[in-house]
């Protein structure tokens, strides 16, 4: 377990890195450029979500075959053939996608984005460089799904914060010493893609054991892998329906600015991701290891062990923010008027977030056992359901609407889909994961913030309310992580040791 609690920290590191540096500068990309700008880079995020759609499930494929071949003895050639294959692939998709937002960047800035005080040829010039970050930063995500499945997860890490490090901090210091335009931030960010996936393509080689052959493109790996990857196209295109469409809606209804602040208050719930992508990162490539070699109790002491961690880690911050989102907020932005158009959408979003990521880990589960189906069909009846139910709440009430269906889609798949996974992979344990995984240390973490929301309001002084809210986080995350039967006991068992080591 070791390699496990190493890939944790590392993981934990890199991504809170990447969260600090996105977190950080984002008042600064709001102060130098203004709203409407902020809004054009929420619209290139949504892009890049759309054309996630290419990937066609071959950075999980990828991650999933190294760790799989990694727990089995002279796979070192088929390793390197499956890169290299999944490599020209992916290459030829990335240029392609910088050229569909080439040739549509007219179409997108005349007639879909509606700024009102930037000009049409700066928006038109804006897409036209996201569609080179597109080209360039796209191929980003294989590599790293490599790195992943190989378990180089500190290599990883660490290039990944310097590229985060790049991307924000450079921005932000790119906008103050030479101009505080978007399209200096876009043109830096061509840059800093071109870097940061040269790097991270030489880390992915140099990580491949080593061969007495070249790579080599070999049509015969698509045909191994193929089933796989199509289901994993499959959920990739379903989820970014249910993901991207309130953004897409939104993007073409509401003016830049209220899209900007949309934007903000994803950028904060998605700011939870960071501890869900940690969890499942290092746990993913496990599963898949003790799949391919039938260790079914190894599996499923890890699969609890690893979803009340991630009930530890997401459910006191999820209900903080949804219930401090306005304090929280008022003492980043420091503007009432952001304050008063995002506070409500934060806390919204991420519930639907928080329960998102409790679905992550059973999810891997599946995926691990090569089960893409359950995930595909989900979504296909979530999106016959709730995308009417979307169209008409974002028409009738605007941000709020979206941001209400997020929470009730992400319900239904705490409600349904546990039930339905369970019954085929580690049969009857969905109801442990219900109370010990889940309930527990989600009452724990409820009552201590709900008794901190009485004493803790608006008009508290600034010092007292940010150490206050500190203090009521740390208190639920102790009790959350007491009330999980296999993390309390690894704390004591922890702190038995250390009292031996010393001889407390």
């Amino acid at each position: 377990m070791n390699h496990i609690r190493r890939n944790l920290i590392a993981n934990f590191l890199g991504k809170g890195w990447s969260a600090l540096m996105g977190i950080l500068f984002i008042p600064l990309y709001i102060k130098f450029m203004g709203i409407e700008a902020y809004g054009l880079v929420g619209f290139f995020t949504t892009l890049q979500a759309l054309f996630a759609l290419l990937d066609l499930g071959l950075t999980t494929t990828l991650n999933r075959e190294l760790a799989r071949y990694s727990a089995l003895s002279g796979k070192s050639e088929e390793m390197q053939d499956l890169v290299r294959t999944l490599e020209i692939f992916y290459w030829g998709m990335a240029f392609c996608i910088g050229g569909l937002v080439l040739l549509f960047s007219s179409f997108l800035a005349h007639e879909w984005i509606k700024a009102e005080t930037l000009s049409v040829d700066v928006v038109q010039q804006s897409v036209r460089l996201m569609g080179l970050v597109l080209a360039f930063q796209w191929p980003l995500s294989f590599y790293s799904g490599g790195l992943i499945g190989l378990q180089k997860q500190v290599l990883f890490n660490f290039l990944n914060a310097i590229w985060y490090t790049l991307r924000f901090a450079g921005g932000a210091l790119i906008l103050w010493l030479l101009s505080s335009t978007v399209l200096v931030f876009f043109q830096w960010q061509i840059v800093v893609s071109m870097i940061s996936t040269g790097f991270m393509a030489f880390a992915l080689w140099r990580s491949l054991p080593p061969s007495d052959g070249h790579a080599k493109f070999r049509v015969s790996i698509a045909g191994s892998v193929w089933r796989f990857a199509a289901g994993m196209s499959g959920i990739s295109v379903t989820v970014v329906l249910l993901t991207q469409l309130d953004k897409i809606i939104l993007s073409k209804m509401l003016s830049l600015e209220f899209f900007g602040y949309y934007t903000l208050a994803w950028t904060v719930a998605n700011g939870l991701t960071i501890l869900i992508g940690s969890v499942f990162t290092a746990m993913f490539p496990v599963f898949s290891q003790y799949s391919a070699t039938a260790d079914l109790e190894r599996l499923k002491y890890l699969y609890h062990r690893a979803c009340q961690l991630m009930s530890v880690l997401i459910l006191p911050l999820t209900i903080l923010i949804a219930l401090f989102a306005q304090e929280i907020l008022a003492v980043w932005i420091r503007n009432p008027v952001t304050v008063a158009n995002t506070h409500l959408l934060i806390g919204l979003l991420i519930i639907g977030t928080g329960l998102n990521g409790l679905m992550t880990l059973p999810y891997a589960l599946q995926l691990a056992h090569g089960w893409t189906s359950l995930s595909f069909y989900t979504n296909i009846i979530s999106i016959v359901i709730l995308i009417p139910l979307m169209v008409v709440a974002t028409s009738t009430y605007g941000a709020i609407g979206a941001a209400i269906i997020w929470v009730l889609l992400n319900s239904g798949y705490v409600t349904i889909s546990i039930q339905v996974m369970h019954r085929r992979l580690l049969k009857g344990e969905q109801w442990r994961w219900y109370f010990e995984d889940v309930f527990l240390p989600f009452i724990a973490a409820l009552s201590v913030i709900v008794i901190g929301r009485f004493f803790i309001q608006v008009s508290t002084p600034f010092p007292v309310m940010l150490a206050g809210i500190a203090i009521v986080f740390l208190l639920s995350l102790i009790l959350a992580a007491l009330a999980a039967p296999q993390i309390r006991i690894w704390i004591l068992g922890t702190i038995g040791k250390f009292r031996s080591a010393y001889d407390f």
